[in-house]
């Protein structure tokens, strides 16, 4: 796969391909319109300026790994602190081969996250071995735009997304939808799996959340309609400031004038 030669569907790709971003001219990703409905003055700054490797993602990065059964070498490098230069080298050696070093204590905590999501009735269901795939990327154009997306879960019947959390308790998730912007993504993921063929209109779209801390409990969710209809209309959003952006080289801030500030409104309440 090359970037002149990239069509309309499903691949099985690296990583690292995928967000290197293969298609001419550029394509918008959920993460991508995740900033440009906040800000496209940061979604720019972001574009032009790529963010270095975070170690703290890696954590999560393993636990997909041995979850999904699919992602990048996981090297348990036994000193419990890397304060070592022999012991940083071997770390930065692991990193720079594409693999993720992790200490023993957090491999085991992975594995027995991975034991606990088994035992998991409805979560065990959506993630059976054979039912689907790991880690697809889909690319499709939607008018001038191209998008681009990467499922964690991909079945004939439903997309499940994984993902490591402090908390599995329902309003902590929706709180997490609303600030992580996980109703864009799904709204994003549904679309391009419909456009291509992969599902049928209205098929599932699962999120499977485990806390990383034990008992590693787990919530199996989906969105309401309204949560859905927010992710459409602020895709949309995005989208148009992606476009706007792209043919007037202008991607504006918060604000670009002065403007005048308000107390929260349960704090105008008290006072009211």
């Amino acid at each position: 796969m090359t970037g002149t030669e990239i069509e309309p569907g499903l691949y099985d790709i690296p990583v690292d391909l995928y967000h290197s971003d293969p298609v001419p001219g550029g394509s918008l990703s959920a993460s991508g319109a995740k900033v440009l409905a906040d800000c496209p003055a940061r979604f720019k700054y972001l574009l032009d300026h790529p963010q270095p490797h975070k170690p703290e993602f890696e954590f999560g990065t393993a636990a997909h790994t041995v979850v999904l059964g699919d992602g990048p070498e996981l090297v348990v490098v036994d000193e419990d602190k890397w304060l070592t230069q022999e012991t940083k080298g071997r770390v930065a050696a692991i990193r720079e081969a594409g693999g993720i070093p992790l200490k023993r204590a957090d491999y085991q905590r992975i594995c027995d996250m991975a034991e606990a999501l088994a035992a998991h009735t409805e979560a065990s269901e959506i993630l059976t071995p054979g039912s689907g795939v790991a880690e697809q990327s889909i690319f499709w154009p939607d008018g001038p735009i191209w998008w681009r997306s990467r499922f964690d879960w991909l079945r004939p019947d439903l997309i499940a997304d994984y993902k490591t959390t402090r908390s599995v308790h329902p309003d902590y998730l929706g709180k997490a939808v609303h600030e992580l912007g996980y109703h864009i993504q799904e709204h994003i993921y549904r679309r391009g799996a419909v456009e291509l063929g992969l599902l049928p209109e209205g098929a599932s779209f699962k999120f499977i959340y485990q806390e990383k801390q034990p008992p590693y409990l787990v919530t199996v969710a989906e969105l309401d309609p309204v949560a859905r209809y927010v992710g459409h209309r602020l895709t949309q959003d995005a989208a148009a400031s992606y476009l706007y952006g792209r043919e007037t080289g202008h991607w504006p801030a918060y604000v670009e004038t002065s403007t005048v500030l308000s107390l929260p409104p349960y704090i105008e309440r008290q006072y009211a």
